[in-house]
């Protein structure tokens, strides 16, 4: 079973709460605290927003597209590396990222020099870069 069919199989428990004695937020804690164990080395900021996507996907807030959208960024946000080059996400700064901070924070420099930090979520990787 794939982490998606995981998460597929304890929506569909939820969606039988009635069921089960009202309990369906059950479900959606079962998969926020597997998402845990399994993003586990992403910093705790975005491993709880990577719970909270799933938790919400299970509870039939959020459609499963925008769910691995919202995962795949909080991940794709993790690699975010020194000497990566980033640009804001609506790309009208780029730059270089210097550093990451324990709390997972970026330190980046732009190209004019000045040197900032940022949420990793509020950049991307340039294309090529």
């Amino acid at each position: 079973m794939t982490l998606a069919e995981a998460f597929d199989t304890l929506r569909e428990f939820h969606k039988r709460a009635p069921f089960l004695f009202f309990n369906g937020n059950t479900f959606a804690a079962i998969g926020r605290e597997l998402s845990y164990v399994i993003f586990g080395e992403l910093p705790m900021s975005r491993k709880r927003e990577v719970g909270s996507a799933t938790a919400h996907y299970i509870a039939g807030v959020l459609d499963r597209e925008v769910m691995v959208q919202m995962v795949e960024s909080l991940c794709a946000a993790a690699d975010l590396v020194p000497g990566t080059r980033v640009k804001t996400l609506r790309g009208s700064t780029h730059g270089v990222v210097v550093r990451v901070l324990e709390d997972g924070r970026i330190v980046w420099r732009t190209d004019g020099g000045t040197e900032l930090i940022a949420l990793p979520e509020a950049l991307k990787p340039e294309e090529g870069g």
